[in-house]
């Protein structure tokens, strides 16, 4: 059965994620105010930087900078995009 949530990214009301998607205050705070359309567009945008950048989620540089993006994109502030994507048209 699905919940709805408030989405702080789409500031409406959303169908919430089905459990945390991570361990901790963090994985809570998501699971209690992102949608999983957030969460999944987020999923998205991370795998363009990871692949864009070259990154190694092996490094804790690494991890601490996509936390730092993804709490930039959940709150509507600017973040970085891979280079040179176009978004498709709708």
């Amino acid at each position: 059965m699905s919940r709805n949530i408030f989405c702080r990214k789409h500031q409406k009301e959303m169908e919430g994620l089905n459990n945390p998607p991570m361990p901790g205050a963090r994985g809570q705070d998501i699971y209690d105010n992102i949608s999983k359309a957030a969460w999944d567009e987020w999923q998205s945008q991370q795998t363009m930087l990871i692949n864009e950048k070259h990154l190694s989620l092996m490094d804790p540089n690494t991890r601490k900078y996509l936390q730092a993006q993804m709490e930039r994109f959940f709150n509507n502030e600017p973040f970085d995009k891979a280079e040179g994507y176009v978004p498709p048209e709708k």
